[in-house]
């Protein structure tokens, strides 16, 4: 009898996990799509003027491969580069420049902002000190790009046309990363996937939609916008500086727009599993606002939806229960069925969709590291700086 009601168990579990999938599959914003990309553009009568905007800290070895795409770009208009080094050992500000006078093309000026004073994440504060002198210059947009993303010759002619076409306050492209090594292979595609699902890039585009957030690798932005937003002062502590960053435009009444990218690409590699680790758990728990009963509810959700499935397969399978087995079998194939249209879009072996439960238990772990990193003190970090609460004083190493 006990073996029994423990079974019964298991399927009604079960039962849920597929229920939960049902949902996202159909009322969750079609987030597994990955169609979502420049909406229709027209190139407008007369190009307006850009500011390109890029913080940059210790990026001497990526910026071989990125920054000579942005001194590139084939755009009709005026445009210019403001390279923000923030505080760099590794003479990303001098190679900036020598790469500059190698490859030619936009104009580029290099600049740093010295220290950020006690609120202020490292990188925001990059930016507004790269902001501040671009509104020298008037422009009608900024774009904000960070020193890994490498743009097609194109990218800012299109991101431009798209924002006037569709009248977007933010155009924002969520990069293709780097999938090289097995565990890029392994957890990349699956972090681009679990953001669609947070922040489904349809209902971002929608007016009147309370879902936003950007990709900070690449955020055409009205200048305008950005000044009715206070962006980026207030923003200034948020170490999820994309998401804020579109939320508080939005919330200003602008209009943005969010999809993935055909030819932006992140050049930074994350070739160990120790690499993307830090990636996830530096700002995961800042993402739950550092509020441990919305930590507890994530971690018992990613259960639920993601490890369940197979648990009740193997379980079902193993006890004879063939309920179990069937509803776990099919939440699981649901699972993988809406992972595939991202393997697909970045390239990646089919095989790999039926892995997603082991790489979700992987982010469930990095999720409950960031936590107890951050109640050890450690909080979330930016190229060697951290943060432990919003208003503290960014720590050096």
């Amino acid at each position: 009898m006990g073996q029994t009601a423990r079974v019964s168990a298991i399927a009604w579990t079960a039962a849920g996990s597929l229920a939960a999938w049902l949902w996202l599959l159909l009322c969750q914003g079609f987030f597994w799509r990955t169609d979502v990309r420049l909406p229709q553009r027209a190139e407008p009568d007369e190009w307006p003027s850009v500011c390109v905007v890029v913080p940059a800290r210790d990026e001497a070895a990526v910026l071989p491969a990125s920054l000579p795409s942005l001194l590139a770009q084939d755009y009709p208009g005026r445009a210019e580069i403001f390279l923000i080094d923030d505080g760099s050992s590794d003479g990303t500000g001098e190679l900036a420049r020598e790469l500059a006078r190698r490859h030619g093309g936009l104009p580029l000026t290099v600049d740093s902002p010295g220290e950020p004073p006690a609120g202020w994440t490292g990188k925001l504060w990059a930016v507004r000190h790269g902001i501040g002198l671009a509104r020298a210059r008037d422009p009608e947009y900024l774009l904000l790009t960070d020193a890994d993303i490498a743009h097609a010759p194109d990218s800012l002619r299109e991101l431009v046309a798209a924002a006037r076409t569709g009248g977007f306050d933010v155009v924002s492209q969520m990069a293709r990363l780097r999938v090289e090594s097995l565990w890029e292979r392994l957890v990349v595609p699956a972090f681009v996937y679990f953001f669609a699902q947070l922040y489904p890039f349809r209902r971002i585009g929608e007016k009147g939609a309370r879902t936003a957030a950007a990709a900070g690798g690449c955020v055409l932005l009205r200048a305008d916008a950005a000044e009715r937003a206070r962006i980026p002062d207030a923003i200034r502590h948020a170490v999820i500086d994309d998401v804020a960053l579109a939320r508080a435009v939005k919330g200003g009444g602008g209009h943005i727009w969010l999809g993935l990218a055909e030819r932006v690409d992140s050049v930074r590699p994350y070739p160990r599993l120790s690499d993307l680790w830090r990636m996830v758990s530096r700002s995961a728990y800042a993402q739950l606002r550092h509020n441990p009963l919305v930590l507890a509810g994530t971690v018992a959700g990613l259960a639920l939806v993601y490890l369940v499935p197979p648990v009740a397969l193997v379980a079902g399978l193993a006890g004879g229960d063939t309920a179990s087995a069937v509803v776990g079998g099919v939440a699981w194939l649901v699972m993988a069925g809406t992972y595939v249209p991202m393997l697909r879009y970045y390239r990646q072996p089919l095989w790999l969709a039926p892995l997603l439960p082991f790489t979700a238990f992987l982010y469930l772990l990095m999720t409950v590291d960031s936590a107890v990193q951050h109640y050890r003190g450690r909080g979330a970090a930016w190229k060697g700086r951290t943060y432990t609460r919003p208003d503290a004083v960014p720590d050096e190493g």
